[in-house]
């Protein structure tokens, strides 16, 4: 069954696709600055926004699952939300086309793209195989879950080779996503070994393997060595300038020959851009949508795109913008303006901004942290850290629940649940004949 969400009689519309944090603000800005004869549709795979970086701490039993998502009903207001697939973009007809209950069109008048990019395992032979990468939430309790189970089967295990092997994890990626989920590995991991009596913490191996000369390139050269000293200090190898080149069901080869046994690896790097920005008829570099200063796509007209699908220029230093939440935010609110504007026939603007800084937070209360220019570490980091999080959590009620199950993981072990998604097996009813 097809359907039309905005038919030929529709009011105006305006369309964002992605329910990331550019897409949201994006959309709780138009909400209140469009006029009201605009229809605001949402089109999202999921119907929450995720907070990616806080995915490390529902690995490390930090924070319960429900904590780093949020409804986007709860969020937006006037925006009609629809979970969907996209399935294409017909900008010559100005519609998009997606799988739902069935299979539809919404029409627009303006359009824009926010979807974000995907994980890409293909940049190492034997990854997509054989690496759990760090994403979505699922891949969050996923990865808890197996972390559990090798600690469950290493419980069991009497060959102390093998048994080392199983609590052997392997971190790739030194940058944000992969400092945070190794410093996670380490607490967790570290903390839950009263339970499993035993397991020695000398059969504990957590390896974080980085390409570059330096962990955090994003932060300035003595935050991130500051950070690989405190991490050093709790257990973690950090192998610098090493490049997995492949990976199979027992072990990490290096670039340079050496083999790391492992019995979980997991991959933070690598993105690849969304099948629905590689099918328009655009330009793009490395996957991402070439837009003009105003963030309008170059070569297509009343489309616009944000976050990490863009390759969006920033006036203030004259380079592309990063592809954090950090700038997506700030993108949306300039796009929000840059809309209304042409709608009424005035002139857009250029994106500029002088992004505030960067943190990030490597475990046992400890954070690195650069605010405009200025660097901090240790606990003082933490706290703003989880601070900014705190801010951006819609609605009181989750604010207050994120900051409370923060405070009991404090002082508190934490919960080795291995959670099963096994559902009851039902029997077919058994058909007697009588006659």
């Amino acid at each position: 069954m097809n359907r039309v969400i905005n038919g030929a009689a529709r009011d105006k519309s305006l369309v964002v696709l992605g329910g990331g944090f550019g897409g949201v603000t994006a959309t709780k800005r138009l909400e209140r600055t469009l006029p009201p004869d605009w229809q605001i549709t949402l089109l999202s795979l999921n119907n929450y926004i995720t907070y990616q970086p806080l995915l490390p701490e529902v690995v490390g039993a930090s924070v319960l699952p429900g904590h780093v998502v949020a409804p986007l009903r709860q969020i937006v207001r006037r925006a009609r939300v629809c979970m969907v697939t996209v399935t294409g973009i017909d900008t010559e007809a100005r519609q998009i086309s997606y799988l739902g209950e069935g299979s539809g069109i919404v029409g627009y008048d303006h359009l824009i793209i926010a979807c974000g990019v995907e994980a890409n395992l293909r940049l190492v032979e034997g990854m997509a195989s054989y690496s759990l990468p760090l994403k979505t939430l699922g891949d969050a309790l996923f990865l808890r879950n197996r972390i559990v189970v090798r600690l469950e089967q290493a419980e069991l295990q009497p060959n102390d080779e093998l048994r080392r092997w199983l609590t052997s994890f392997v971190v790739v990626g030194g940058g944000f996503s992969g400092v945070e989920t190794a410093g996670e590995l380490i607490d967790f991991i570290y903390a839950s070994l009263r339970y499993y009596p035993r397991i020695h913490r000398d059969d504990i191996r957590i390896t974080l393997l980085h390409s570059s000369d330096r962990l955090l390139p994003e932060l300035s050269p003595g935050l991130g060595q500051i950070a690989l000293k405190k991490m050093q200090s709790r257990g973690l190898e950090a192998r610098l300038n090493a490049r997995a080149v492949r990976v199979d069901d027992r072990a990490v080869y290096l670039d340079n020959g050496a083999v790391i046994q492992a019995g979980t690896v997991i991959c933070t790097i690598g993105t690849i851009a969304s099948s629905l920005v590689q099918d328009l008829p655009v330009a793009t570099q490395r996957g991402r949508l070439v837009t003009n200063a105003d963030l309008s796509v170059a070569g297509l007209e009343h489309v616009w795109a944000i976050g990490d699908c863009a390759l969006v220029p920033n006036a203030y230093d004259d380079k592309p913008c990063p592809p954090t939440a950090q700038f997506a935010e700030r993108q949306a609110r300039t796009l929000a303006r840059n809309i209304v504007a042409k709608t009424r026939g005035r002139a857009t603007t250029a994106f500029s901004y002088r992004p505030m800084g960067q943190l990030a937070s490597i475990g046992h209360n400890n954070a690195v942290a650069e605010i405009l220019g200025i660097r901090v570490s240790g606990f003082i980091a933490w706290l703003m850290w989880r601070g900014l999080f705190l801010l951006r959590i819609p609605t009181l009620g989750r604010k207050v629940r994120l900051y409370l199950e923060w405070n009991w993981a404090m002082f508190f072990p934490p919960d080795t649940t291995h959670f099963s998604f096994a559902r009851t097996k039902r029997k077919p009813k058994v058909v007697v004949n009588r006659e």
